[in-house]
């Protein structure tokens, strides 16, 4: 298969304009990981560089300019980031320091409350550990039950009881690409009156999410992995479950009146953001969610499955290749047989390509998958076939170094 195949030629001037804004890509670089964090355009690089260097003020404290204008940009932010999820208020729009703190933050201050001996959460084997901890926390905490689930909605429909208080689920698996069918599995949930959370750290960047349409009660996911800064997240939540939440963190800005015995906390969504907030990183993702706004999404992702569908065509030429992720995904799994995985990723680091490999913090689907770790790449639409090639050629020679 060649170029020419996948169709590209009519956008080809697009996609590489698309590959310019992004400084770390060189003819000398070939970047596969971008499941782990994606890299970052030039507009999110230098409005965090004009931040710095020319307006490094406080949001939601001083009164003078600058501060009032670095506090209307986070509130733009925040409603961008409600309009990109279709979210009904912007104050259903939390800052955190990433998914796995949105998730933490889900169940400390609701599911701890929520939750008694006997209840239970059911969480897919697909999670990312960071959407199965803080579950196995706070069920120790309470006496609730950790529920293991295939992810198959058939068995969904067995496991859900009047117990079923919280039902956890990725959009998009880290480790195969598997995207669940949230549609059905949230009218399932809700006919239990069960909360639905869902990890949305991999399926913001390639799935347009409606959390509205589809009825989640919660949604996380992190700036990094949407081409934006690290050190940012963004929990959603229904209104109504975010006003009888208790606070987890406490400090500055969270609070309306305070003494030595009691305090009032803040209305949404200031009341789960205690102390100063990331205030460059919001400022550097709301440039993020601007620069998006040239791209057409459809086309990218369109390119994105054709070029996943060349890379898997090559990479099925190998002898003892087996695949664990699903056909035309942007993250594509496998393992060559009687080689490890890292000895195949220090190799090809050595030839200027970067990928992910090993358990991919989901320890317990790769006991499902049989394995002790995987080689994952993971593209982006600035990605091209000359990156396929070249780490094509490199795992060829790989390979032959460790056989």
């Amino acid at each position: 298969m060649e170029l020419q195949d996948l169709n590209l030629h009519n956008n080809m001037l697009l996609l590489e304009k698309f590959r310019a804004d992004f400084p770390a890509l060189t003819s000398h670089n070939v970047y596969l990981d971008s499941a782990a964090t994606a890299l970052k355009p030039q507009a999110m690089i230098d409005a965090t560089v004009e931040y710095y260097g020319h307006n490094t003020a406080t949001a939601q404290r001083s009164l003078h300019q600058d501060a009032l204008q670095v506090t209307a940009t986070i509130d733009q932010t925040r409603q961008n980031i409600a309009d990109l999820l279709h979210a009904k208020s912007n104050c259903e729009i939390i800052w955190t320091r990433g998914t796995t703190e949105s998730i933490n933050l889900i169940a400390q201050s609701y599911a701890r409350t929520q939750l008694h001996i006997g209840d239970e959460i059911i969480v897919s084997e697909l999670e990312h550990h960071s959407n199965l901890l803080p579950w196995l926390i706070v069920a120790k905490q309470t006496g609730a039950k950790i529920i293991k689930w295939s992810a198959d909605i058939d068995e969904l429909s067995r496991l859900l009881s009047a117990r079923t208080k919280i039902v956890a689920i990725t959009q998009m698996s880290n480790v195969t690409g598997f995207c669940p069918d949230l549609a059905q599995i949230s009218q399932l949930v809700h006919q239990t009156n069960a909360v639905l959370v869902v990890d949305g750290a991999q399926g913001v960047v390639h799935h347009p999410i409606d959390v509205e349409k589809l009825n989640i009660d919660f949604y996380a996911f992190s700036a990094h992995k949407l081409y934006g800064p690290t050190g940012l997240g963004i929990l959603y939540g229904k209104q109504h479950l975010l006003k009888q939440m208790d606070v987890w963190h406490g400090g500055g800005k969270m609070l309306k009146t305070a003494s030595f015995t009691e305090f009032t906390v803040e209305d949404l969504p200031y009341k789960f953001e205690a102390g100063t907030q990331n205030i460059a990183g919001i400022i550097g993702f709301k440039a993020t969610l601007d620069w998006l706004t040239k791209w057409n999404e459809t086309q990218l992702e369109s390119y994105i499955t054709q070029l996943a569908d060349y890379t898997e065509s090559k990479l099925s030429q190998l002898t003892n290749i087996q695949f664990y992720s699903v056909k035309n995904s942007p993250i594509i799994s496998f393992n060559i047989q009687n080689i490890h995985h890292n000895d195949v990723a220090i190799l090809l680091s050595e030839q200027n390509i970067a990928i992910r490999t090993g358990e991919l913090c989901a320890k317990p689907l790769m006991d499902k998958l049989g394995c002790h770790g995987v080689i994952r790449i993971s593209l982006m639409p600035y990605n091209n076939q000359h990156d396929i090639d070249h780490f094509i050629t490199a795992l060829q020679n790989s390979i032959e170094l460790l056989t």
